[in-house]
């Protein structure tokens, strides 16, 4: 019996790799070189849905780190937050995440997460997926306390929230699969990694 392949994650997102860890796939950690600003402000120039663009940075960062690693099973994986037709990233301190989250309250944004598995540079496979969330109206002093509390964790995911956690209390309703909302599609993947032997069918 051939031994399953080796899978690697071309990510540094702590929480992809856990999700997949946790689901029983072990992976191994890669963090791509790729300039997503760019590829972003690109996709704006030209009117190109987020879906066309989370797909095209999660491609890149699979096919950058396929070089190192021969007959692995490379994951690129990307998400994006669109709301009224504004992108948003990741916030880079406090005073970034409040105006996200002060320009998010009241409405429903849409998440769009993606992943594509790439193996010595040939695309195997690739999914899509997107949830809505309607975040509540709350107060400003409530945006503060959640801030307060929070804390770096605001860093570390679009839009400014971890739905896991904290980030629960800014909802008052979601719509999709709660494995898209923290960033991969994962039980597609799972589906794609038991064809190709890497958990048992």
């Amino acid at each position: 019996m051939a031994a399953a392949p080796t899978v690697v994650l071309a990510s540094g997102s702590k929480t992809r790799a856990a999700m997949l860890e946790k689901a029983g796939v072990r992976v191994i950690l890669d963090a791509p070189l790729v300039d997503e600003e760019e590829v972003k402000l690109a996709g704006r120039a030209e009117g190109v849905p987020p879906e066309d663009v989370a797909e095209a940075l999660a491609e890149l960062k699979a096919q950058r780190v396929t070089r190192r690693h021969r007959g692995a099973l490379v994951i690129g994986a990307d998400q994006m937050l669109e709301c009224d037709g504004v992108w948003f990233d990741k916030p880079t301190g406090r005073d970034a995440a409040r105006e996200q989250l002060q320009a998010l309250r009241g409405k429903t944004h849409r998440l769009i997460s993606c992943a594509v598995v790439v193996r010595d540079g040939q695309r195997l496979w690739h999914q899509i997926d997107r949830a809505r969330l309607a975040m509540r109206p709350f107060s400003d002093a409530f945006l503060e306390q959640y801030l307060d509390a929070a804390g770096e964790d605001v860093m570390h995911s679009v839009g400014a929230y971890q739905l896991e956690g904290l980030g629960a209390q800014l909802f008052q309703r979601v719509e999709g699969d709660f494995f898209t909302i923290l960033g991969l599609p994962l039980l597609p993947l799972l589906g794609f990694l038991r064809v190709h032997g890497v958990v048992t069918e």
